[in-house]
């Protein structure tokens, strides 16, 4: 088979995206669920009745449970987004070709 002259292999491979976005995405994604576990270890201090950091933050049970629902979700969000960029860093990015079609090697 010949190859002309026009053909070029790059072309069939996809463009290699920069990933320090979506290492900084991971990260950001670690550090939102890190916030999330410390806003909900607040609101579980605040119910526990052992807040005094928070100040008049944490003085009723309504605020506490609404620190202890937002950190909860602000956990779940970042635990989504930090596993959702480090699939796509994980993913990889070359030619998909079955086993079967390659040449046998000895």
């Amino acid at each position: 088979m010949k190859l002309s002259d026009d053909f070029d292999a790059r072309r069939l491979r996809p463009r290699q995206s920069g990933s320090w976005r979506l290492r900084l995405g991971a990260a950001l994604g670690a550090l939102l669920a890190a916030f999330g576990i410390l806003l909900s270890m607040a609101g579980i201090a605040s119910l526990a009745g052992r807040a005094p950091v928070l100040g008049t933050l944490g003085d009723s049970n309504g605020e506490a449970i609404a620190l202890l629902s937002i950190g909860l979700l602000l956990f779940w969000l970042g635990i989504v987004f930090w596993r959702r960029c480090r699939r796509r860093l994980r993913r990889p990015s070359d030619l998909s070709l079955s086993p079967h079609l390659m040449k046998k090697r000895d």
